[in-house]
């Protein structure tokens, strides 16, 4: 039961992030919480706190407007003092230029006592750089940041 109630959770956090609709979701965060998105991009970089994390939601975004993600499998492992969470997920977007962006990834979330401790964000960073360059291309300056970090 616990382990369906977990990928409930997580599920409906990823329908959070396609609705822009981050506040339950950093409600649900430890304030001292990890999130890694691998790269050296405005996206990319490390946070360690709650406020970094909000603002890196923002900038997502501001920076994807019509990003949806699509999570395909969730396993849970553990009780609830240590719980591991893996996500496989595809994402896609429109560009500015008219292409599609494709994507597809792995968190791994680490939760203790249904509070989200780690996010530890796995895809393809060039690909995400990529589609950083398009938009910065088409004016969205924020899109040639450095990471938001703390």
């Amino acid at each position: 039961m616990y382990h369906a109630i977990v990928e409930r959770i997580a599920r409906r956090n990823f329908e959070r992030v396609n609705d822009h609709d981050y506040e339950p979701l950093l409600a649900s965060c430890a304030p001292d919480i990890h999130h890694r998105f691998g790269g050296d991009h405005a996206l990319g970089g490390q946070r360690h706190d709650v406020e970094a994390l909000r603002a890196w939601f923002h900038r997502l975004g501001r920076l994807c407007p019509s990003l949806r993600l699509h999570v395909t499998d969730v396993w849970v492992k553990g009780l609830p003092h240590d719980t591991t969470v893996v996500m496989r997920w595809d994402a896609t977007q429109d560009l500015p230029d008219g292409s599609d962006y494709r994507q597809h990834g792995v968190h791994v979330i680490k939760m203790r006592w249904l509070r989200v401790t780690s996010i530890d964000a796995n895809e393809d960073s060039q690909a995400v750089e990529r589609a950083l360059a398009v938009f910065a291309a088409h004016g969205a300056e924020e899109a040639t940041a450095a990471p938001i970090t703390s």
